[in-house]
């Protein structure tokens, strides 16, 4: 395609910059009022405290949905819930195809499969050294290292400028499973200097200096740590770490155990890798039930529930719930993992049960048990000087890896960072310029089956109940106003003391009672007034008592 003098290309994160989750980036090609886009990752993020109910949080498509004509597909980096987990929720809307590597396109299929989404997207393979044309773009995925098999960057080519979009990586010399970052390829990149290039960039580990810890060195530890175990041991871990199971299993041998997989997760990932030929070694895991029949000294127990999930294995097993499993004092519990933030104290309640019962549990504060996926500032200095980039965009971050990133993309002498968060337009090519708040941008709950705004949602609502309990009273009266038998009233989650003479329940009767009576019956006739009154005294009332303001419900019927 050639270009044309009015031609630009324009990057606008959706989703992820300025947070961690929920990763959404456009990238739009052509004259401002005639661009092609693509769309890089359809992610989610889960949900916290804040919003009760909710089962995830995914970035807002609307400015997608403005230019549904010109959008031409979606690109995944790779199958994290982060990167991907809204890819069935949101992308069949827009009916355009999905590129994805052979493992995520199975990860999609057994998402939709083990979830019952009814709803279809066209995905076509895509495989890392191989480019493919999708409109005015050519897309080179690259492969790098990460902690899920075949993450990939991608180097995006037009006409007139070049980005690459990094996704989640790092330079790890050894990884487990999987091949390394492809430093040849990012540096015949760098050395092409025939456009423009753009760095969007992984801003995860950007405060943390020197270089993440190989997966291999983690191997080395679980191996040795499941050696050294008098009698059985558990790990969790996140399921979808291919390259951690791998090693749990070669270490699992070598110690002369068997490898016991308890979790639904684990079971249909591992079941993919072993269909794609990762799991090329490796003995068949047995499932839960063998468990029991095992001797104590020959049993590895791989499970979920690293993130503290209540239902999943670990947590059962922890609560003494697990209908298969149980651990007992002497027995090893390793947390191949770290909680994500909001994770914490399930995680640690967990470990405390586990502790209380005599289980020695071991976690990444004791020994190097799990590492990250992402690089550090090293890292980052090193994929600087090979892709020699014109342009530094960081992305995948909060507030403070964003500007941690970007000064160290300064201090390395990168022309150009840009400052960019969710909403913001920034145009690569002609000229480097910053949009803020350029595109609408935002949130949408997903509630069960339903998908919809925070207004839409009732959270508020949820947290509202939440701090104040609630009070429904219900008055009859007639059309004269009088009232027609005794009040109904029901209360949830306010406080009720045993013995104590004025307790909440009485307290409302008598001041429903009190305003009923202190109304004229002719001012009772209206339904409207009685409620508002009845509301308002309730609410008083009962704050005054308690020091809390109750949601009170209130209905008149008239009859």
């Amino acid at each position: 395609m050639a270009k044309t003098a009015q031609d630009e290309l324009v990057f606008v994160p959706l989703g992820g910059v300025g947070e961690i989750g929920m990763n959404m980036a456009a990238y739009g090609y052509g004259p401002a009022n005639r661009r092609k886009w693509i769309v890089v990752d359809c992610g989610v993020t889960f949900a916290g405290p804040d919003e009760p109910g909710i089962d995830l949080i995914l970035p807002d498509p609307s400015f997608l949905e403005d230019h549904a004509d010109d959008v031409e597909a979606l690109i995944l980096t790779h199958s994290h819930e982060d990167h991907y987990g809204a890819v069935m929720d949101l992308w069949p809307a827009f009916d355009r195809p999905v590129y994805a590597t052979a493992f995520a396109t199975a990860m999609l299929t057994a998402k939709r499969e083990s979830e019952g989404i009814a709803e279809h997207v066209e995905i076509r393979r895509m495989q890392a050294g191989k480019p493919f044309t999708i409109g005015p773009f050519t897309i080179e995925p690259i492969n790098v290292a990460h902690s899920i098999p075949e993450a990939c960057a991608l180097l995006i080519t037009t006409p007139t400028s070049r980005a690459v979009h990094t996704g989640d990586w790092k330079l790890d010399p050894h990884p487990i499973g999987v091949a390394p970052t492809d430093i040849k390829r990012l540096g015949e990149i760098g050395e092409d200097r025939s456009t423009p290039l753009a760095l969007v960039c992984d801003s995860t580990n950007a405060l943390k200096e020197g270089t993440s810890p190989s997966e291999e060195s983690v191997a080395e530890n679980l191996e040795k740590l499941i050696a050294e175990a008098p009698h059985r041991v558990a790990v969790t871990t996140f399921a979808s770490n291919v390259g951690r199971i791998i090693s749990v299993a070669r270490a699992a041998h070598k110690a002369g155990r068997q490898v016991v997989m308890s979790g639904r997760a684990l079971h249909r990932i591992s079941g993919i890798a072993r269909e794609l030929g990762m799991l090329e070694g490796i003995p068949p895991f047995l499932d839960q039930h063998e468990f029991r029949n095992l001797p104590r000294a020959k049993v590895v127990l791989l499970c979920t529930g690293s993130q503290g999930e209540s239902r999943a294995a670990i947590a059962r097993i922890a609560r003494e719930q697990h209908p298969e499993i149980s651990l007992n004092a002497g027995d090893r519990v390793i947390f191949s993992s770290w909680a994500i933030p909001g994770n914490e104290r399930e995680v640690i309640d967990i470990q405390n049960m586990l502790i209380d019962r005599g289980v020695d549990v071991v976690t990444n504060a004791t020994a190097l048990v799990h590492t990250t996926g992402h690089p550090r500032r090293e890292e980052l200095k090193t994929l600087y000087s090979l892709v020699k980039p014109d342009l530094l965009v960081p992305v995948h971050g909060e507030a403070a890896h964003l500007e941690a990133h970007a000064a160290l993309g300064k201090s390395e002498g990168i022309q150009e960072v840009v400052h960019a968060r969710n909403g913001d337009m920034v145009r690569f090519y002609p000229d480097v310029m910053h949009f803020p708040g350029e595109v609408r941008t935002g949130e949408l709950y997903l509630d069960g089956n339903i998908l919809c705004t925070p207004d839409e949602s009732g959270v508020r609502g949820r947290r509202r109940l939440s701090f104040g309990g609630a009070i429904m009273v219900s008055v009859v009266l007639n059309r004269s106003g009088h009232i027609l038998g005794a009040p109904e009233m029901a209360l949830e989650g306010v406080p009720e003391v045993e013995d104590d003479e004025d307790s909440m329940h009485r307290l409302v009767r008598r001041v429903v009672s009190g305003t009923l009576k202190s109304i004229p019956a002719k001012r009772r006739a209206d339904p409207s007034m009685v409620q508002t009154a009845l509301t308002r005294a309730v609410r008083n009332e009962v704050g005054s008592f308690w020091g809390r303001k109750p949601n009170v419900t209130v209905f008149v019927h008239q009859v």
